[in-house]
């Protein structure tokens, strides 16, 4: 058998695991809930979300799969032989089998709006025609398909290559990019007129729009921007040496991704503030409102090109984390075997999602639960899947990992401190798993 892979520096895994939390939550989602939320107050209570929920089960994470040094299945066995905790991790493939297969419908889109930005489809059109184009894009049965195709294709390819030459290397080169890119953008949004607006609406908060809704709705969003829950992040540290410092790289994560979230409040709420949209447009609010800001600026749809190629970045980099994570079960950490599963792994998602891209045109008066099926998929996946994936995580780790034995796993290459040990053990025993049902009865409608 080979040599399983490892990780060949440490800002790699760093950039790949960031790569992987940095997706569209961040730059798709958040502006969005956000701008319906009241801006301010919800970033802020995003934050402390982040830090309380979202970065002990990051650490949870890896403690898991780097005191295993095994996938996302076996990594639970080891740890816990002869019970059936394995399940979290075959609960963990088949979420980023389903998240996959809607996830890169979105992809697609984000594909074919950069080929029509780039020849010119996009240029001097009214806020009504952007409308119109999106929606003919989505319902178009044939470009729905193959742009989504196109979209799983580049992420096998970078998969089918390996830990080292495909995910590492293709991270190293994309998130850099991406912060370029994003400071770049911002520094146009932030000097246009009445881009002052903008801020202060994401970073001054106003206590009086926050709601029990706006305090839920910035819990779960913390919670689907790190990439917790489906193990994929035990997959990711399951490639790391005993040098690194776990509490470090989870820490840089979590910054990273706070950062980009701001980078991202910065670049789309100022210039929706100049000219006088609407911050809560929901969903469509990259696709709709950002081609009217960027048509009507000097040089707008190069900046919309550039806004374009970073989102399509962030988009890939969470693809990769979520083919890896079942390529790397069904390989068993074999490179020889990883190229034919990454294809036949990524074209049964691409075939599995086919419905989902077909569901704003031909299959979208298909309804289950009054949902379409790529809203089914994403409710599935978002409000069920995921939830209970990281309430399994949090309840294992205190439960079956002995607490001596985490407290050495997280002193390797970091020396922490007991008293910092004891803040975390507490928040993954008692305030994580509290949190999480929360969220889960909130977006069942139970709470």
């Amino acid at each position: 058998m080979s040599q399983r892979e490892q990780w060949s520096s440490k800002i790699g895994f760093i950039l790949a695991a960031a790569g992987s939390a940095i997706g569209l939550g961040a730059i798709w989602k958040f502006p969005y809930i956000a701008g319906q939320n009241g801006g301010g107050a919800f970033f802020l209570i995003f934050i402390l979300f982040t830090l309380l929920l979202g970065l002990p089960l990051l650490l949870a994470e890896f403690s898991i799969g780097r005191t295993s040094g095994s996938n996302a299945v076996d990594s639970y066995r080891k740890i816990a032989p002869g019970t059936r905790w394995h399940w979290v991790g075959i609960l963990g493939m088949i979420t980023s089998f389903i998240l996959l297969s809607f996830y890169s419908v979105i992809g697609g889109w984000i594909v074919v709006y950069l080929f029509k930005a780039i020849t010119g489809q996009l240029n001097d059109l009214s806020s009504d025609q952007y409308a119109e184009v999106f929606g003919a894009t989505i319902s178009n049965p044939v470009t729905s398909v193959f742009v989504q195709f196109l979209f799983i294709l580049m992420t096998i390819i970078v998969v089918a290559k390996g830990v080292q030459k495909g995910i590492e290397l293709a991270s190293k080169i994309m998130m850099p990019a991406l912060f370029i890119l994003f400071i770049l953008l911002v520094i146009r949004a932030v000097t246009l007129d009445n881009a002052m607006d903008g801020i202060t609406f994401l970073l001054q908060p106003d206590f009086s729009k926050v709601t029990s809704q706006t305090i839920l709705e910035a819990m779960g969003q913390s919670f689907f921007t790190l990439s917790v829950g489906v193990s994929v992040m035990v997959t990711y540290s399951s490639y790391l040496p005993k040098t690194q410092s776990l509490p470090r790289s989870a820490i840089s994560i979590v910054a990273m991704n706070i950062f980009i979230v701001l980078l991202a409040g910065l670049a789309i709420f100022p210039a929706v503030f100049a000219f006088d949209l609407e911050p809560g447009a929901g969903p469509v609010l990259l696709f709709n409102v950002l081609p009217t800001v960027f048509s009507q600026l000097p040089f707008g749809m190069f900046f919309f090109i550039a806004f374009l190629v970073l989102f399509l970045f962030a988009a890939l980099t969470s693809a990769f984390s979520m083919l890896e994570i079942i390529v790397s079960v069904i390989s068993k950490g074999e490179p020889e075997k990883r190229k034919k599963w990454s294809w036949i792994i990524g074209l049964a998602i691409f075939v599995f999602g086919i419905p989902s891209a077909l569901s704003f045109g031909i299959l979208g008066d298909i309804t289950l639960f009054g949902k379409t099926i790529f809203d089914l998929a994403d409710f599935a996946v978002s409000n069920v899947l995921l939830p209970i994936g990281a309430l399994l995580i949090a309840l294992f780790v205190p439960m079956k990992m002995k607490k001596t034995a985490l407290y050495e796993e997280l002193k390797h290459g970091s020396g922490l401190k007991r008293g910092l040990f004891e803040t975390w053990f507490f928040l993954i025993r008692y305030v994580a798993p509290f949190l999480i049902v929360i969220v889960m009865l909130d977006v069942l409608g139970l709470f």
